[in-house]
Parts: structure tokens; sequence; C-alpha cells
């Protein structure tokens, strides 16, 4: 299979081009697309078959639920049997933005979709070719992040042509994810709130509309989001989250060693072995895909990644991601 690959400026859309990935889309294929998070692998969210493809493609359990992405408030309303107040709220302060609510669906939201649950996971990007992609195909896109199962999130173009080149039909370019990690999701269809997965939306953030908002989701059952059964975002190389002295732990380290750690250690680490986070988490949770990758790249045996300083909205979410990359691995 040859991949088509467009590069459309966020800023200057070439229409033409989303119009044909769109095309795309609405013929059965699978188009990776960029959004403010990581990037997306989306198909028709009403065809089977095309919904089935990316389960092949990325090597994903079938009974992991998938996002439905959409381009306005009224296309979500589709998909879900009723909207609620609660969701009303979250729409207008954080729509569009990194934020997926889970809603009761509608039969337009299929079995494939939804892991044959009795819920949808709806989100609305804010990142204008996702917006333009979806607006085009004129139906919700089924997208989970655009990489082989178990492996760190794309953020980049690059990482998906790493993973996907010559097996799915279209890649769009897009620019470097802003966030680098997937949406906050919350469960609506509770007589709770539920944050299911922690994103750069924090918990504290959704309480302030929602008070009686709570982290959980956990348990038995079909799982209401994705992310909440498998392990994920794990490099070839073994990560070890440290709180305490990265260079004292990789003497227990047989192999190439790589450090992450905040900038201002950088001192601390020889040229070459280190991997800065930046200055604070918010850099840390922007970069951290894309750094879990690069020591791929570099042939790292282990990672050792400094754990979280926190304090910061996006703290949660990135320790979540990164201790899930560890495989609890935390020393």
């Amino acid at each position: 299979m040859i991949t088509k690959y467009f590069d459309v400026n966020p800023l200057e859309i070439e229409y033409g081009k989303t119009d044909e990935a769109a095309k795309i889309l609405l013929s059965g294929g699978l188009v990776a697309f960029p959004t403010e998070t990581v990037y997306g692998l989306g198909a028709d969210c009403e065809n089977k078959d095309a919904v089935k493809s990316i389960f092949t493609a990325k090597g994903r359990p079938m009974d992991n639920p998938l996002i439905v992405h959409v381009s306005d408030i009224a296309m979500c309303e589709k998909y879900v049997s009723h909207i609620p107040e609660t969701a009303e709220l979250l729409m207008n302060k954080f729509w569009g933005g990194p934020l997926t609510i889970v809603m009761k669906r509608s039969k337009f939201a299929i079995d494939e979709v939804t892991a044959g649950g009795d819920t949808v996971a709806i989100r609305l990007p804010s990142h204008p070719v996702a917006h333009a992609l979806i607006k085009a195909a004129g139906k919700g896109i089924a997208a989970p992040s655009a990489n082989l199962s178990g492996k760190p999130s794309p953020t980049t173009a690059e990482h998906v042509k790493e993973d996907f080149d010559g097996k799915i039909p279209c890649i769009i370019a897009g620019g470097k994810a802003e966030h680098g990690l997937e949406s906050t999701v919350i469960d609506l269809s509770g007589e709770r709130p539920m944050v299911l997965r922690p994103g750069v939306i924090s918990l504290d953030m959704i309480k302030e509309l929602l008070p009686d908002a709570v982290y959980g989701g956990g348990g038995e059952g079909i799982p209401k989001s994705p992310g909440m059964k498998y392990k994920h975002y794990a490099p070839d190389a073994k990560v070890i989250v440290v709180k305490g002295d990265m260079k004292k732990e990789a003497e227990n380290c047989s192999g190439k060693v790589l450090f992450m750690d905040y900038e201002d250690m950088r001192s601390e680490y020889e040229e070459g072995s280190f991997l800065s986070v930046g200055q604070d988490d918010t850099s840390y949770a922007a970069s951290l895909f894309w750094l879990l990758r690069l020591a791929d790249s570099k042939k790292a045996d282990f990672v050792l990644a400094k754990d979280p300083r926190g304090g910061m909205p996006v703290s949660d979410a990135l320790c979540n991601r990164l201790y899930k990359s560890a495989g609890g691995n935390i020393i």
C-alpha cells in the first residue's frame, strides 16, 4: 500500500487536502490526523468494517473502546441518546479542547466503537486541521492514538510514519501536538461525574463546574474509556521512574542508560546521556512521548525518568502516563 502524505499548515489550511482525506475516510479507509493532544488514527465511526480495521492496524484489543471526534455539538447529538446538563456545562467551557465526555449512546454509536457497552466517548478537538477533516467528512471520526498498540503515542507525523507508513492510506501532517498527552475523559453516564483518565484539563478544573466530580472507573466489566485496561505508552527500552538519586540507580542498570530530567539538572549528567523534559511538568508532559520515542531511536536499554515534581494542573496526567510507560517500575 502506498500511503498518501498531506502536509497541512494549521494556520493556512489547504481544504483540498482535507477534503481528499475525508473522501478516503468515507470510502472506508484510515486517515491519521493531528489533534492538539496526540495524532489520531481515524475511521468513519458509522462504518463497522472501517472501525474494525483500526484495531487490526494497531494490534489493539477489540474490547478497548474508541473516542468519536466531532466538529460541533449538533454532530455529537447524533451519537448520544441525551446530553445531560452537566455535559453542557463542560462543553461550553472546554470544547473544542482536550476533554472527552462519556454519555449514553444512541443507535448511531455502533458496538465496534463502544466495545459493546451502553455508552460512547465523544470529543470536539480544537486543532484546526482535525476540525476541517471532521467537517469535510460530515460525520464523526472514531480515532484512538495513531501508534501501534502499547507504544508511546505519536506527537508528530513522523512518529505516525514510523508505525504506519505503507500500512494505511493517508497521513496528514499538521505540526507537533501542543499538549502531548491524550484528552481527559469524564464519565457523565452515572450518578456522579467520574474522571476515568486524567489529562491537561485537571480534576480541579472540572470541579469548578461539577463540585462532586471524582477520579474513578476501575473494576470489572466493559471499559467506558480507552487507557483503562491495558499497558500503554511503553518504548522498547525499560523505563524506570526514579524518585531519588538517578545516577545511583543507574549503577544497577546494565547497558545504555539515558536520563530524563528537568533542564535545571542538565549539568549533573554526561553529554549525550541527558534528555531534557524542560522546566516544569507542563513541558514534561508535552515532551514525554516524543522523548520515549527518541530514546528508542538512540537504542537505549534503560530510560531513568525523574518523578514529576507535581503541583501543576497537568501533573496527575503526566504521572498517569509516565507510570504506565514504566509498567509500575517506580523507585
